[in-house]
């Protein structure tokens, strides 16, 4: 089922949180952070919609992270609802996708509930101060890749959110795969 975010909450404070990363290791919003800002998505293996984009947000996580954005992918999705989210899969997906970003994976559901999270891929875009600036798309891409030349709305949200502390006051919704709660978490 395709779902739309809502729109920024302007200044909203990141919510802190300690998860396992494919690498092992546990991260924290302190570790991610980036001088300039912080990028947190919610991502799966499985969604469509994130198979569409896996490419291009790759490419533009590094842009960001030369602008000293911090970036981390977090998995929430239930893996019982469908095994190509599991953790083994994450690694998977990660290594055939080049993340330069941790990807980890929110076990409890609690993280995505602390932000609200409701589809993958949803965007988190935070300034220096942590304070959201962004909650949009990365493009006009849906099941399918953007076409050639579409506009990099999430590149250049976060470019101007390094720059100025300020996200763009207009700003179109992410869409994508509803979360996959546990059932005794719905």
């Amino acid at each position: 089922m395709a779902v739309s975010t809502p729109i920024c909450d302007f200044g909203w404070k990141a919510v802190d949180f300690d998860l396992t990363g494919i690498d092992g290791r546990r991260y924290t919003i302190g570790d991610v952070s980036g001088e300039n800002g912080t990028l947190v998505m919610f991502i799966c293996n499985h969604c469509p919609y994130v198979k569409a984009i896996a490419e291009r947000l790759v490419a533009d996580v590094k842009k960001l992270q030369a602008a000293g954005i911090g970036v981390i992918a977090i998995m929430s999705n239930d893996p019982e609802y469908n095994s190509e989210d599991s953790f083994e899969n994450m690694k998977l997906f990660a290594e055939t996708h080049g993340f330069t970003f941790p990807y980890v994976i929110d076990e409890t559901q609690d993280i995505a509930r602390a932000y609200d999270a409701v589809c993958t891929p949803d965007f988190f875009g935070f300034n220096a101060d942590l304070e959201l600036q962004y909650r949009g798309r990365l493009d006009e891409s849906g099941r399918n890749p953007a076409p050639d030349g579409a506009r990099r709305e999430l590149l250049e949200a976060m470019k101007q959110v390094a720059a100025t502390g300020k996200g763009p006051s207009e700003q179109t919704a992410s869409m994508g795969c509803s979360i996959k709660w546990r059932p005794d978490a719905a």
